[in-house]
């Protein structure tokens, strides 16, 4: 099984490579080729830092876009998005201007709003409530870092910061999660196991 992990110059894909080493991951390759993800039978995008720098930044791989259209949208393969990763299914981000997303999932990403009692960013553990059933997303705790969340549609999980935060986003073969499974320890080491062996 091969397992492609994007790189577009967003950052932590060594630790999330590695993470997925730890799940056992099998012909894992870090990866800026569309003809790599052409042919993956799964497929992760990682992302640190802003939205629209994220997106920009893989709008610039040259076939990326239409790479990861057809494998994932048409030909279903499995996908996970890993925090900024996860907030580019959204259709857009507000975060220095507005920005396009991938407009996979219906939603937008905002600024967290700061209260005397929330810290912003959200920086550390936090649980991790699944909304229902999901194959991939299992309650427990994970470790967050960020300042932006997405609000929309298809959300998977929540967590508490100042009121409910998406934790989780996904549909049909695509899933997607705000917190860092490479950070997680135990339970995002076992989330990942989850996705290598995710037949949706």
């Amino acid at each position: 099984m091969s397992v492609a992990l994007i790189d577009y110059g967003a950052g932590n894909l060594h630790s999330v490579h590695n993470a997925l080493k730890a799940a056992g991951a099998e012909g894992l390759v870090i990866t800026a080729d569309p003809d790599v993800v052409a042919k993956a039978d799964r497929i992760v995008l990682p992302g640190v830092g802003a939205f629209g720098a994220c997106a920009r930044g893989l709008r610039e791989v040259d076939g990326m876009i239409a790479a990861l259209e057809q494998r994932v949208l048409t030909q279903a393969t499995p996908f996970l998005g890993v925090c900024v990763g996860m907030q580019l299914m959204a259709r857009r981000g507000e975060e220095l201007g507005t920005h396009d997303g991938l407009g996979w999932i219906p939603g937008v990403v905002r600024h967290l709003p700061p209260s005397p009692d929330v810290r912003v960013p959200h920086m550390g553990w936090n649980d991790v409530i699944p909304v229902g059933a999901h194959p991939l997303i299992e309650p427990g705790e994970a470790y967050f870092l960020h300042s932006f969340a997405f609000e929309g549609e298809h959300v998977l999980a929540t967590t508490e910061h100042g009121g409910q935060v998406t934790a989780a986003i996904g549909r049909d073969n695509m899933a997607g999660v705000q917190f860092h499974p490479e950070k997680s320890q135990r339970y995002g080491i076992a989330l990942l196991e989850r996705f290598l062996k995710w037949k949706p």
